[in-house]
C-alpha cells in the first residue's frame, strides 16, 4: 500500500498547488490514499465547506486538522459528514472525531489526529490518548495506523515517535509549516518532525511577510494575511506499507510548476 501525506495546506495558494499537482503525483507513484492537514486551507485560519470539497474533488482523501480545525464555525457539522478530522485528544463531547478507520484495497488502515502541548490549547495528554489509541487499534487487527502529531515542539515530536516505534506504520509532525530534514524509518515506523506547508514560501510561514515583520518590530498586534503574489511550494512525503510496516519512504517537494526535489528517508535497519 502506498500512502501520500501532505503537510498544512495554506490558503489559496496551498490549494492552487493541490490542484495542479496532486492528481499527477497520485498516478506517478500509484497511491492508493492521500491525508492532508488542511485547518488553515480557508483563507489561512480554518476549513469550510467549499475549500473541504475543492481538496476533495482534487484527490485527498481524508482531512486532518489541529489548532486552527474551529475557527470556520461550519467546520461542526463537515466533522460528523465528512472524512475529516480533530485532535483526538480534545475531551469526550466534542464535535467530531480524531481516528477513523477507512478500508483501502480491502485493508483496513486507522488514521489517527493527536495535538501537542506546548504552545497549544490544553487538551488531554497526548501521549496517553495516542498509546491507548494505537494499542487499541492493535488489538482490534488493524496493522497500518497514520498518525498527524500536530505539535509546536520537536522534542514533543520525537517523544511521540519513540513511544509509538514499532506500531505506528507513520508518524508525521505537523503544525510549524517548515519542513524539516530528519525523515527516517525505524522499527517499520516512518517519521519527519514536519512535513511542512503547501503554499507561500516567501513569505513567514505561508502568510505574506509584512504583518509578522510589523509584529516583531514593535510588539503590536497586526493581522495575518495571504499574499496576493508569491512563490509556491508543494509538499508531500510518501511512504509504502507492507504488513502495517514502513518499507520505503520519500519526500517530494515541487516548487511553483517546475522544479521537483527528492529525498529519500534515512533506514534504520
Amino acid at each position: 500500500m502506498t500512502i501520500g501525506f501532505i503537510g498544512d495546506i495554506v490558503g489559496r495558494p496551498g490549494r492552487a498547488m493541490i490542484e495542479t499537482h496532486l492528481k499527477k503525483i497520485r498516478q506517478e507513484f500509484a497511491l492508493d490514499y492521500v491525508i492532508a492537514n488542511a485547518e488553515n486551507a480557508s483563507h489561512g485560519f480554518g476549513l469550510n465547506a467549499q475549500h473541504a470539497n475543492e481538496l476533495f474533488s482534487y484527490g485527498v482523501n481524508l482531512i486532518t486538522g489541529g489548532n486552527h480545525t474551529w475557527d470556520k464555525k461550519e467546520i461542526i457539522p463537515l466533522l460528523e459528514t465528512l472524512p475529516i478530522l480533530r485532535p483526538h485528544n480534545y475531551p469526550k463531547g466534542v464535535a467530531g472525531s480524531g481516528v477513523k478507520i477507512v478500508h483501502v484495497n480491502a485493508e483496513p488502515i486507522a488514521v489517527l489526529n493527536i495535538m501537542g502541548h506546548y504552545g497549544m490549547p490544553t487538551l488531554n495528554n497526548a501521549f496517553l490518548c495516542a498509546q491507548e489509541t494505537v494499542d487499541a487499534l492493535l488489538h482490534e487487527g488493524i496493522r497500518t495506523i497514520i498518525v498527524d502529531f500536530h505539535a509546536e515542539a520537536t522534542s514533543e515530536k520525537y517523544a511521540m515517535f519513540h513511544l509509538l516505534k514499532g506500531k505506528a506504520s507513520a508518524v508525521f509532525g505537523t503544525h510549524t509549516h517548515v519542513g524539516t530534514d530528519d525523515l527516517q524509518i525505524d522499527e517499520g515506523t516512518c517519521f519527519v518532525s514536519d512535513v511542512g506547508l503547501s503554499g507561500a514560501r516567501d513569505g513567514v510561514i505561508g502568510m505574506d511577510k509584512t504583518a509578522p515583520l510589523k509584529r516583531f518590530l514593535t510588539g503590536l498586534p497586526c493581522a495575518l494575511e495571504l499574499p496576493k503574489k508569491c512563490k509556491k511550494i508543494f509538499q508531500m512525503v510518501i511512504v509504502k506499507i507492507e504488513e502495517g510496516r514502513c518499507i520505503d519512504a520519500f519526500k517530494v517537494r515541487i516548487f511553483d510548476d517546475q522544479e521537483r526535489h527528492i529525498a529519500k528517508a534515512i533506514y534504520e535497519r
